[in-house]
């Protein structure tokens, strides 16, 4: 369900190789989102905001090593919005989840609809810019 997609596809193999990751990482989220049996997902969000965080870093650093190199010319702006979305996965708030079935999708629903909209919104309208620069 959530994959890249071949307008996702900046040409820089290694890129789009950890786009695809970040993807794969969507679908880990709405695979837990649709996940019936288990009946506390803390862990596992915990988990998923976790790999997020360390996987977008490493992403993020050598998108804008990349940048810097070919001379982007908007690249502190562009790395202004990674850090951007770094603090807000640092905002997921584990403590006020609890232990409620319900609350625990709802969190798991708002971390999978801000990534996915992140995501791809910045693929599209943001990343786009520096292909081919």
């Amino acid at each position: 369900m959530y994959e890249m997609k071949p307008e996702y596809y900046t040409g820089i193999e290694e890129i789009d190789a950890q786009h695809a990751r970040l993807f794969e990482l969507a679908q880990e989220t709405h695979d837990l989102l649709d996940d019936n049996l288990l009946q506390d997902k803390t862990e596992e969000l915990s988990r998923l905001i976790s790999e997020l965080i360390d996987y977008t870093k490493m992403h993020f650093a050598h998108e804008e090593a990349y940048q810097k190199s070919i001379g982007y010319a908007h690249a502190d702006r562009h790395a202004l919005q990674h850090r951007q979305f770094e603090d807000k996965l640092m905002e997921f708030d584990f403590d006020s989840i609890g232990d409620d079935y319900n609350s625990q999708n709802d969190a798991v629903e708002k971390l999978l609809n801000f990534l996915v909209s992140w995501l791809v919104t910045h693929i599209l309208k943001v990343d786009m810019l520096y292909v081919g620069k």
